[in-house]
This record gives C-alpha cells, structure tokens and sequence, in this order.
C-alpha cells in the first residue's frame, strides 16, 4: 500500500478540481478519511481473514463498489442539502474519487497481492501494468526505518510530485477561467 499520508495528500489534490469558493474545510477533511478509510479492512488479520479473502487487505473495501457506497452514505447522512459551493452530485463524485484513488495507488505499488477493483462481483486482485511505488510496510513500527524512508521517497515522485501538479494545474485554470470573466 502507498503511506496513509500520500492517500490522504492524493485526495486533498483531486479537491482542488472540485473547490469553489465558500467550500467548507470539512468537505477536504472527509475526503482525506476517505482516502484512507479503505485500510480499515487491516484489522480483520486480527480476526483470522487472510489477505487474498473477500474482506481481506485490499479486497471489498478498496474496490470501485464500496468507493461509490462510502460516497452515497456520506453524501446521504452527512449532506442533507447542497452546499453553497457544491451539489450532492459534486460532493459524491469528490468523495468517491478519493475513496477510490486508494486502490489506484495501491496497484500501483511493487508488493502485495493486488487490488480487488470489482469486488464483490469479481475477487481477483489486479495490479496496474506499471507498479513504480514502493509497497508501504503495514505497521507503524517499521515505516520508522530505512525501508520506510525508501517509500516515502518513492512517494515523493510518483505520488506527492503528480498531486502537486495536479493541484497547481487546477488553480492555474481557475484562476484563467476567473480572469476571463472579468
């Protein structure tokens, strides 16, 4: 899996396509645990489920299914009405982009088992074709290392270098967008 920080820093750049003016900060803060919630499914191998299983690590909880269920509950209980800035349309599709991005980083990652993207109706777990991230230890114990610096530089260019651009390409076009209708 890429660092919990990177997911969280991935999704705090897709906000930037979808930030408008008067945009509350806890719309970003949602997107953030959004990006992340996805790990949650780490605590079954304290339960007994295996990896490769349907609630496994990087199963059900990182597929595209369970992007769009997060996405229509949040919207549901936690945005009864539009914002000021934002459809429930709007909303939805920012959160379930964050949530997804999750499973796009991890297949993008050198280790594990792959990512279950069609789960539940399909449980095999995919890899992109091209995995330049290094895989993020599981425990925070060992991020603290030399493997754990590793990663983070890895993070650094394929993850924090394209956020960044992404989120400077969004602000430049705003602000073009902006100045041409004044």
């Amino acid at each position: 899996m890429a660092s919990l920080l990177s997911h969280a820093v991935t999704a705090l750049s897709i906000g930037t396509c979808f930030y408008r003016s008067g945009t509350s900060k806890r719309i970003w803060t949602i997107g953030a645990l959004c990006s992340v919630i996805p790990d949650i499914d780490v605590v079954g191998f304290r339960f007994g489920i295996r990896y490769g299983d349907f609630w496994g690590h990087r199963g059900f909880t990182h597929s595209l299914v369970f992007a769009a269920l997060l996405a229509g509950a949040i919207v549901t209980l936690g945005f009864r009405g539009a914002t000021p800035a934002l459809s429930r349309f709007s909303l939805w599709t920012y959160f379930f982009l964050a949530t997804a991005s999750h499973g796009l980083l991890d297949a993008m990652t050198d280790g594990g088992l792959g990512v279950a993207f069609f789960s539940p109706f399909d449980n095999d777990r995919y890899f992109l074709p091209w995995t330049p991230i290094r895989v993020s230890p599981l425990g925070v114990g060992r991020f603290f290392s030399d493997g754990g610096l590793a990663v983070l530089q890895s993070e650094l260019v394929w993850i924090w270098t394209p956020a960044a651009l992404l989120a400077a390409s969004a602000w430049a076009l705003r602000r073009r967008g902006s100045a041409m209708e004044t």
